[in-house]
């Protein structure tokens, strides 16, 4: 199935620098900025520069380039932020929500790094 990107959604306009964002890093592939509406003490968004839908649609058809620097990005990012638990870091959630049952604001890929604070458990245990 095709997906279909939206130019107008708000990571696009960030891309094309008509809405201006706090940068963390940019690569030649990716962008990682804070959140304007942080859910933690450490809560930073990256996202790839293509027109990725979700992450199986950039797993799919992003180039191997593409989802190194992706990769590369995040793990960079949480290594800045003194994130990571094998540093000494206390560790980091990374969340991507997909379609409408992921509950995805945006369509356009994007990870969530949130840190800073315990998060505690991710779902509720069923029953």
């Amino acid at each position: 199935m095709a997906y279909a990107y939206d130019d107008q959604n708000i990571f696009a306009c960030i891309l094309r620098k008509e809405i201006p964002n706090k940068t963390v890093l940019e690569t030649p592939h990716s962008l990682a900025f804070e959140d304007i509406r942080p859910q933690a003490p450490n809560h930073v968004l990256v996202i790839p520069k293509g027109r990725y839908v979700c992450y199986d649609h950039f797993a799919l058809e992003a180039t191997e380039v593409e989802i190194v620097d992706f990769t590369r990005t995040i793990g960079a990012v949480c290594k800045m932020l003194g994130l990571q638990p094998g540093h000494d870091g206390q560790g980091y959630r990374l969340i991507s929500n997909a379609g409408t049952h992921g509950v995805q604001e945006v369509p356009h890929l994007h990870v969530h790094i949130l840190a800073g604070r315990s998060l505690g458990r991710m779902l509720q245990p069923a029953g």
